[in-house]
């Protein structure tokens, strides 16, 4: 292993994250990959075990990559061996992999626990120099950001290969804040007959809500005040109260009460610490936006970045102001009128709360 100072923040960072931010960085510039923050969001979907889960999938994380940090994927592969792996990387020079931490004899996971995993590969002398910028504490060690020099037939089969190359420009970013009601998600938790199965998954959800406000609050430099160091604390006070929660069940003891109650009382907080609009409000802006674009207010609920929905352009924008103005009995101040207002629908959210 070659040791090396990441550029990135990794401590903010989940192991798909990591290196996409590495990217970012070395094409667009230092802290371009703090934009990875600019969306905080709580919008459970179907997890393992039944239970939901707020792990973000692969095609999230390079669409906010496009989206917020200008990387562009130009081909994509499934299932690659390590034989097709090398052929690749001689022909972009490097890719970016995501393969299972079990396999990967870098990272502490090796040969303990199944998780998805990223990591780039470029070709060298020795074979394949792997570059893994991420970081955390495991029970099996601590993974640190490095550089290593292996043999190409001893990195496994790749679930997903991904040849990445910066636009021109990064895109602007603004903040979104997008939680939704949680007590759905709470009930399947405190539910769920398996306790010891249902604490194990919490604890990776608390620990990927946890990172996932530091960065936001990185994102809009917001560390450093009162209020929001504080909410942060207590995130990292409630993960560690889960971890200890999930290892009591796993020797068959009591799990301490109060646990989801507090979970649901951070979630509530990230509102008022970072400025969410209120669940009824952003219902009815989703609704009008719905209505307007001839599609439901679940799907823009989903994509808030309005201009990927499909039929928006000016003149439906220019509906949409106006029944927003009607319907929740408001008048716009004209110099807010701005496309960095009004392509989100939170930008929206704002308008219409103001």
């Amino acid at each position: 292993m070659t040791s090396t100072e990441s550029t990135v923040h990794a401590q903010l960072l989940d192991c798909l994250q990591a290196n996409l931010a590495v990217v970012a960085d070395r094409h667009h510039g230092p802290d371009t990959h703090l934009a990875l923050g600019a969306a905080l969001r709580f919008r459970p979907a179907a997890g393992p075990d039944g239970l939901p889960t707020v792990e973000p999938s692969l095609d999230s994380h390079l669409a906010d990559a496009e989206r917020f940090l200008g990387l562009l994927v130009t081909d994509r592969w499934r299932d690659i061996t390590p034989a097709r792996l090398e052929a690749l990387s001689a022909e972009h020079v490097e890719l970016y992999v995501v393969a299972d931490a079990y396999d990967l004899s870098w990272t502490p996971y090796y040969l303990q626990q199944h998780m998805e995993h990223s990591f780039l590969v470029r070709s060298c002398p020795a074979g394949a120099a792997i570059t893994d910028a991420y970081r955390n504490q495991t029970p099996w060690g601590n993974a640190v950001p490095g550089r290593w020099e292996v043999d190409w037939a001893k990195l496994p089969t790749a679930g997903h290969v991904v040849a990445l190359a910066p636009a021109a420009t990064v895109p602007a970013a603004t903040p979104i804040v997008d939680i939704a009601d949680p007590a759905e998600y709470l009930d399947a938790y405190a539910r769920h007959a398996d306790r010891a199965a249902a604490l194990h998954r919490l604890t990776l959800e608390t620990w990927l809500l946890t990172r996932s406000r530091k960065l936001h609050a990185a994102f809009q430099a917001r560390t450093g005040t009162d209020a929001v160091d504080e909410h942060l604390r207590e995130w990292g006070l409630l993960t560690e109260q889960t971890y200890l929660a999930a290892r009591r069940a796993e020797r068959g003891r009591r799990e301490p009460a109060g646990l989801l109650d507090r979970l649901g009382r951070a979630l509530a907080a990230d509102r008022e610490v970072f400025g969410a609009a209120p669940n009824e409000l952003r219902d009815t802006v989703a609704g009008i936006v719905a209505e307007v674009l001839g599609t439901t207010p679940e799907r823009v609920l989903a994509e808030p970045e309005l201009t990927l929905l499909p039929g928006f352009d000016s003149m439906r924008l220019v509906e949409i102001v106006a029944r927003l103005e009607q319907q929740l009995d408001v008048e716009f101040d004209p110099d807010d009128l701005l496309p960095e207002n009004l392509h989100h629908l939170d930008g929206l959210c704002r308008l219409g709360g103001a």
